[in-house]
C-alpha cells in the first residue's frame, strides 16, 4: 500500500495527464479517411515495388536456366 503523501501525488499526476490528453485536437473523420488512403497508397506502392523485383528476378532465373 502506498505511503504518505504518495497516493495524492498520483493523483495529481493522473489529473495533470488527462488534462494534457484532452488538450489534444481529435482526428476528424475527413483527415482520418485521407490518412488511411494515404497510408493504402504508399502500401501499393510498396507491394508492386516488390511484385516487380519477383518478377526481374523470375525471369533472371528463367534466362540462365534456358543456358
Amino acid at each position: 500500500m502506498t505511503r504518505g503523501n504518495q497516493r495524492e501525488q498520483d493523483r495529481l499526476k493522473a489529473q495533470k495527464k488527462a488534462a494534457a490528453q484532452a488538450k489534444k485536437p481529435k482526428e476528424s473523420a475527413t483527415s482520418l479517411a485521407k490518412r488511411k488512403e494515404a497510408d493504402a497508397d504508399i502500401l501499393r506502392a510498396k507491394q508492386k515495388k516488390k511484385e516487380e523485383e519477383l518478377a526481374a528476378k523470375a525471369a533472371a532465373a528463367a534466362a540462365t536456366s534456358k543456358k
